[in-house]
């Protein structure tokens, strides 16, 4: 898609292939959130996505998901990169935070829960490739069995970030849908998908993508 398409037509695009994904795996698009990440993006495509019916925004860190909040209040509020024990009261304000491992940040963001009265919901990272955020595929079971207990933290379900030189992504998409059918069917969530392979992952049973060059176009400036 050529970059003078605008936002509203990419928002389009990327919904009419989420559908065509679910028809062919027999779901529903109702199924699926599209998670707009705006990290890198002006406050103005905020603003202009939520006005083409974007209703969830990710980003990577606290501070631009603060300074955008306000350009789209209505929306759902995803932060999707490292929760740093520091800043994790003000990570704990996002709406869904994506990336959660056992640790001091977990604990930061369950005692910030806690003392506001509003739980923080979180999704464990799986981390395939050994070197990223998250616990390892073995460690599952034993991380989701320790976050179920933590007060002030709902667990919703399970993300991960495809190795970037895995070839075919759709067979970590099946390994992260079969971790959370073993290990705990009674969570929803399912965020794995980014703007090359998302319609293989909505086929494999993702219920969150995690969408920002489809959507916005290349970054217009670097991350600080």
């Amino acid at each position: 898609m050529s970059d003078d398409v605008g936002i509203a037509e990419r928002v389009a695009a990327v919904r009419e292939r989420i559908a065509e994904a679910c028809r062919t795996a027999g779901r529903s698009p109702s199924e699926v959130t599209l998670v707009a990440v705006s990290k890198g993006q002006p406050i103005a495509a905020v603003t202009e996505g939520a006005a083409a019916g974007l209703t969830d925004f990710g980003e990577n860190f606290v501070q631009e998901l603060e300074a955008k909040r306000a350009a789209a209040p209505d929306a759902r509020w995803h932060f999707l990169g490292r929760i740093q024990s520091n800043k994790a009261r003000r990570i704990a304000a996002a709406d869904v935070i994506h990336g959660l491992e056992p640790g001091e940040g977990a604990r930061r963001l369950a005692a910030a829960g806690t003392s506001s009265g509003s739980p923080v919901r979180a999704l464990l990272e799986v981390d395939f490739t050994g070197r990223r955020q998250g616990v390892p595929p073995h460690e599952v079971p034993a991380a989701l069995d320790g976050l179920r207990s933590v007060p002030g933290l709902v667990l919703e379900g399970l993300m991960t970030v495809v190795p970037l030189d895995s070839g075919e992504p759709r067979g970590w998409f099946a390994r992260l849908r079969e971790l959370r059918d073993i290990h705990a069917p009674d969570l929803r969530e399912l965020s794995m998908g980014m703007s090359d392979d998302f319609p293989g992952a909505v086929e494999e049973g993702a219920t969150m993508v995690r969408i920002g060059t489809a959507l916005f176009g290349a970054r217009p400036f670097k991350e600080t």
